[in-house]
């Protein structure tokens, strides 16, 4: 890293052989006399760095230092002392000093400690940069919604997330972005600048998920060696995600129950009771309702975490939405792979807005990254698209809503499909629709069971 550093010492013998030192290793270095002389010269430049020496008549390095610390607060300070002065430039790192070197004959520490410096310096910029990144990849007003039943979802998600308290289940189909959403409503409330702490319940073993949600005291099992801060208090003040919540426990749920109801929880091994302040954010693919009915999960935990509910399309349902999700996927592999943003070629546009993405939003930004990696012009053409964008489809059914509000839609191209066809995809929607129960599904379509069975051997 090239930096800019401001060297500051009343001794020219040692601001000089300092500068020559930095101007070698290929930094643009610059010498000044006094801190009133530095402190000028901030008003219109600011470096990366600053040398400043601890020991200088006039104004002190101390005093220099709080000056410095108004004027560029995003310079990195290192304090330059005689070797008596150690204890000064301790004080001086408490003032917001990064380091101090202590000045010798052949300055043999001057590369190493600068090195530090930046290197330090240049991680701390990448995680501003991520950061601001991650702020901006999740403000309402960057999201892609050009589909109706997106621009609804979002103005009720601008709402949500101004509620600070209030719990959010975000239900759909796998790959449809519920953590996205999650994240969305976490940066654009006033939560944003706590943490987000995200876990899916299926990834952590049953009896390893209550020390990972309440976390646990020294010696409250054998291997406890030392006190551990669980989900919920790494959460405090910020948002805690919990994803395939339909697959927790039940005991688990009764106790995480009692965390929303008591808005407190104890560690394990532990007798005081913690206050907790985050808002939880549930998501799952599975029907609760049904989970409820079949006692699988507890229906008073239903009700707490169902305060606010959306759900989320699969991208089938919202076709307007792909090629602007795809325009933008394209420009970030692009920048990723180090190659020109291509042109998406028309015929290849209509191939992506086809197809049917089983795996929703996921599977479409892995057909772009791979399609960018074998695209070698500047142009994305169809060649360039997986085989199964290729393959000529058939009619498609798709249900839309849940529960007893569902309705089906079906999509033909005309002249390519005939009317068995579109029976056909009507009846393995339903099925679907029925967890595959063929009682239940002849009585959606309002025919016999053995009717259906003629159908399904007859096709």
């Amino acid at each position: 890293m090239r930096a800019v550093v401001f060297v500051t010492d009343d001794e020219r013998s040692i601001r000089t052989a300092i500068v020559k030192q930095l101007t070698r290793q290929g930094h643009h270095a610059v010498g000044y006399e006094s801190g009133e002389a530095l402190l000028d010269e901030l008003k219109h430049n600011l470096p990366d760095l600053v040398l400043l020496d601890l020991k200088m008549p006039s104004l002190s390095g101390i005093e220099t230092l709080k000056h410095v610390r108004q004027l560029a607060p995003s310079a990195t300070v290192i304090m330059l002392t005689a070797y008596g002065t150690v204890q000064d430039a301790v004080e001086a790192m408490k003032l917001g000093a990064y380091d101090f070197l202590v000045k010798s004959v052949d300055l043999e520490n001057v590369d190493v400690v600068v090195n530090r410096a930046l290197e330090v310096l240049r991680l701390r910029r990448r995680l501003e940069s991520e950061l601001d990144r991650q702020g901006n990849q999740y403000h309402l007003s960057n999201l892609e919604a050009h589909s109706h039943v997106m621009k609804q979802l979002l103005e009720q998600v601008r709402e949500v997330a101004e509620n600070p308290k209030s719990s959010v289940m975000l239900l759909g189909e796998t790959g449809t972005g519920k953590e996205f959403l999650a994240r969305v409503i976490h940066h654009n409330g006033t939560r944003g600048l706590g943490p987000f702490i995200g876990v899916n319940c299926t990834a952590i073993p049953k009896d390893l998920f209550e020390s990972e949600l309440f976390g646990f005291e020294r010696g409250a099992f054998t291997g406890a060696n030392q006190r551990k801060l669980g989900l919920l208090e790494k959460a405090e003040g910020g948002t805690l995600f919990l994803d395939e919540i339909g697959d927790l426990d039940l005991s688990m749920q009764a106790k995480l129950l009692r965390v929303i109801q008591e808005r407190s929880f104890r560690r394990l091994g532990g007798t005081d009771d913690l206050g907790s302040d985050f808002r939880l954010i549930t998501a799952t693919n599975r029907d609760l309702k049904k989970e409820v009915e079949g006692g699988t999960f507890r229906e008073d935990l239903y009700f707490r975490l169902n305060v606010v509910a959306f759900v989320l399309p699969p991208l089938r349902n919202r076709v307007e939405d792909i090629l602007p999700l795809c325009q933008r996927a394209i420009v970030r592999f692009a920048q990723e792979f180090g190659k020109p943003v291509p042109d998406l070629d028309p015929e290849a546009s209509a191939m992506l807005e086809r197809y049917h993405y089983p795996g929703n939003i996921r599977e479409l930004q892995n057909i772009l990254e791979r399609a960018l990696i074998f695209c070698q012009g500047r142009t994305l053409t169809p060649a360039c698209l997986p085989n199964e964008l290729h393959e000529r489809r058939g009619p498609s059914a798709v249900a839309t809503g849940t529960g007893p509000d569902s309705m089906v839609r079906v999509e033909m191209k005309l002249g390519q499909q005939t009317l068995a066809d579109i029976e056909r995809a009507i009846i393995d929607e339903v099925l679907r629709l029925a967890n595959y129960n063929k009682t239940l599904a002849a009585k959606h379509l309002g025919i016999t069971r053995f009717a259906l069975d003629r159908r399904l051997k007859g096709s």
